[in-house]
């Protein structure tokens, strides 16, 4: 990966002065694809990190279908039902993280009005 020294390099060597890929190649020690990528780019070349994978992928299909039948059911019991060996915190974690999804409108939630949605007139 090239840095962005390399990126700006590239591009003034290529535009300003007329270098050609190879040229610039030779001279940078990088590939020819490489140059060809920094002078395609509109940005500096960025890292980024693949997606760590979570202890709780595996089983989130069999952890989701349980709560689509029991969206109340204790994440002790589904660590129980799915044969979860790890630490109870990590799939208590992902549990409350994928639960609101399934849980219904709780009927006794209160109520809450944006100021001026609701008037209230006392005639005594």
């Amino acid at each position: 990966m090239i840095t962005v020294e390399d990126w700006a390099e590239i591009r003034r060597l290529h535009r300003a002065e007329g270098v050609s890929i190879s040229e610039i190649s030779r001279r940078l020690g990088i590939a020819r694809n490489t140059v060809r990528r920094a002078l395609v780019s509109d940005r500096p070349p960025r890292y980024e990190r693949a997606p760590r994978r979570r202890l709780t992928d595996a089983v989130e299909p069999a952890v989701r279908a349980l709560l689509a039948e029991y969206p109340r059911m204790p994440a002790s019991v589904i660590a129980q039902r799915i044969g979860w060996t790890h630490s109870s915190s990590i799939l208590r974690d992902r549990i409350s993280q994928i639960r609101p999804e399934y849980a219904g409108v709780d009927p006794v939630d209160r109520v809450t009005y944006e100021p001026g949605q609701v008037a209230q007139c006392d005639l005594w």
